[in-house]
C-alpha cells in the first residue's frame, strides 16, 4: 500500500513537474521571439515602436497574473487541486496555439495586435493560477519529511523549460534562414508548446487530489482573523520580494545584459545554458538540506549569499562569455537555495483553506511589483550612471529575505493539515493529542 501510494505520488509529482516546464517554455518562448511578434503582428513601418508594443504587450502577461493568481486559486481552494490544475494547462496550450496562427498585421491590421494581447492575458491568468494551485499541490502530495526534496522539483521543471525555450529558438534559427524564421518558423516555437502542453493535460487529468484537501474539507473550517491574514501576508511578500528580483536579474536577463555591453550572443546564450543546467542538479540538494536542517537557516544563508554576492556579480562580467557563466554559476548557486523551497515555505505560511488562494494571488502581485520593475529599474539607473544604487536595492533586499528567515516558524516536517492551528508543531505530531494523522501523512 506504501509502495503503490509512494509510486503515485511520484507520477503526479511528474505530471506537475513536466507542466510547469511548459508553463515557462511558454511563457519565455515570447521574451525569445519578440522581435518577430513585432515584425509580423504589429506595424513594422516603425520598428521601435512596433517593439515597444511587443514588450507592453508582455508586461501585460504580467498584471494578468494576480488576477489568475486569484481566481484560480480560490477555485483550487474551494473544487480541489486537481482540476484547477488541468484548467490552467488547458488555457496555456490554447494560448500557445492561439499566438502560432495569428494572422499578420499585414493581412488583419490592429486586429493582430488585439489578439496578441487576449492571448497573453490568457497566458498571464493561467500562469497565476498555475502557480499557487501547482505550489500547493506539490507541498500537499509530498511527505512531509521530504517536501523540501519534492518542491525542488518545480524550480527544476522551470530551469528545463527556459532551456528547452532557448534550445528551440536557438535549433530553429539554424534550421531556417532568416526569412523563413521571420515568416513562420517562430510560430513553430509556439505550436511546440501547444501541442505539449495538451499532452501534459492528458498527464494530469491522471492525478489524485491532494489528501491534505481532501482532510480539510471534512473537519470545520477555522476563519482567518485580520492578524492572520496580515502576518501570512507579510510573510509571503518578505519571501517572493528578494526572489523575484533575484531571478530576473540574475537569470533571465542576464544574457541580454551582457549582450548590450558587448558580449558575443551566442558565447552568451550558451554560457548562460550551462549554468542552468548545472543548476538543475544543485536544486535537489538544497532541498535536501532545507528538509535535514530546516527551512529558517537555508533561508538566512540565501539572504547573505545576496548581500555578499550582488555587487562580485555586477561587476565580474566582462565581454568573454566565461565571466558571464561564473556570474551566473554564482548566482544560481544562491538563487538555488531559495528556489528549491519556494514552493514548500510559501505553502507552509497559509492554512489549507487558503492555501492556493493565498500563494497564488501574493506571489503573482509580488512578480508583478518587484520582478517586473527589476529590468527597468536596473537599465534606468544604469543609463543615468546610478548602478550602484541598484546594487544597493538588491542587497536591501537580502536584508528581507535574513529577516524573513527570522521571523518566520521552523515548518520543515510540520503536517500541512496542521498549519494554522495552535497544534502544529515541527515534529508533526499534535500537542496534547494523537500522532496518528501525521504518521499516516509520513508514510504517505
Amino acid at each position: 500500500m506504501k509502495q503503490t501510494k509512494n509510486a503515485t505520488n511520484w507520477r503526479s509529482l511528474s505530471a506537475i513537474s513536466v507542466g510547469n516546464a511548459l508553463e515557462w517554455f511558454d511563457w519565455t518562448l515570447y521574451a525569445t521571439f519578440s522581435v518577430y511578434l513585432a515584425n509580423n503582428l504589429f506595424d513594422k513601418s516603425d520598428s521601435r515602436s512596433a517593439m515597444l508594443s511587443t514588450l507592453a504587450v508582455f508586461a501585460a502577461g504580467f498584471f494578468a497574473r494576480p488576477v489568475g493568481g486569484l481566481v484560480f486559486g480560490r477555485l483550487g481552494d474551494r473544487l480541489g487541486r486537481k482540476g484547477v490544475l488541468v484548467a490552467t494547462m488547458l488555457l496555456l496550450a490554447f494560448s500557445s496555439l492561439g499566438i502560432a496562427l495569428i494572422p499578420t498585421y499585414e493581412n488583419s491590421g490592429l486586429f493582430s495586435s488585439f489578439t496578441l494581447l487576449v492571448f497573453r492575458m490568457f497566458q498571464g491568468l493561467a500562469h497565476g493560477g498555475e502557480t499557487g494551485v501547482s505550489y500547493t499541490y506539490v507541498a500537499e502530495i509530498a511527505p512531509r519529511r521530504h517536501r523540501g526534496l519534492w518542491s525542488s522539483c518545480v524550480y527544476a521543471g522551470v530551469i528545463v523549460g527556459v532551456i528547452a525555450a532557448t534550445l528551440v529558438a536557438a535549433a530553429l534559427t539554424a534550421l531556417l534562414d532568416a526569412g523563413a524564421m521571420n515568416s513562420y518558423g517562430w510560430r513553430i516555437g509556439f505550436a511546440i508548446g501547444g501541442v505539449l502542453g495538451i499532452y501534459a493535460i492528458f498527464m494530469r487529468k491522471s492525478v489524485e487530489e491532494s489528501r491534505v484537501f481532501e482532510q480539510q474539507e471534512k473537519v470545520a473550517e477555522k476563519k482567518l482573523s485580520r492578524g492572520d491574514m496580515f502576518r501570512i501576508a507579510r510573510n509571503l511578500v518578505m519571501l517572493n520580494c528578494t526572489t523575484n528580483v533575484a531571478y530576473y536579474t540574475w537569470v533571465t536577463f542576464a544574457p541580454a545584459t551582457a549582450i548590450s555591453n558587448g558580449m558575443d550572443p551566442g558565447g552568451a546564450y550558451r554560457a548562460s545554458l550551462i549554468a542552468m543546467a548545472l543548476c538543475v542538479f544543485w536544486l535537489p540538494v538544497c532541498g535536501m538540506i532545507s528538509d535535514r536542517f530546516g527551512r529558517k537557516p537555508v533561508m538566512v544563508a540565501w539572504g547573505l549569499s545576496v548581500v555578499a554576492l550582488t555587487y562580485p556579480i555586477a561587476t565580474m562580467v566582462t565581454t568573454e562569455p566565461h565571466t558571464l557563466f561564473f556570474a551566473q554559476l554564482m548566482a544560481l548557486g544562491a538563487w538555488g537555495l531559495i528556489a528549491s523551497i519556494f514552493p514548500a515555505v510559501l505553502s507552509e505560511q497559509v492554512p489549507t483553506q487558503a492555501r492556493a488562494q493565498g500563494v497564488g494571488f501574493v506571489s503573482s502581485v509580488s512578480v508583478a511589483i518587484f520582478g517586473g520593475t527589476a529590468p527597468y529599474l536596473n537599465a534606468y539607473l544604469t543609463d543615468i550612471g546610478q548602478q550602484n544604487l541598484y546594487h544597493y536595492y538588491v542587497m536591501f533586499l537580502g536584508l528581507v529575505a535574513i529577516a524573513a528567515g527570522l521571523i518566520i516558524r521552523e515548518t520543515a516536517g510540520v503536517d500541512l493539515a496542521e498549519i494554522g492551528t495552535s497544534s502544529a508543531r515541527a515534529d508533526g505530531t499534535e500537542i496534547g493529542g494523537s500522532n496518528m494523522h501525521a504518521t499516516e501523512l509520513a508514510e504517505r
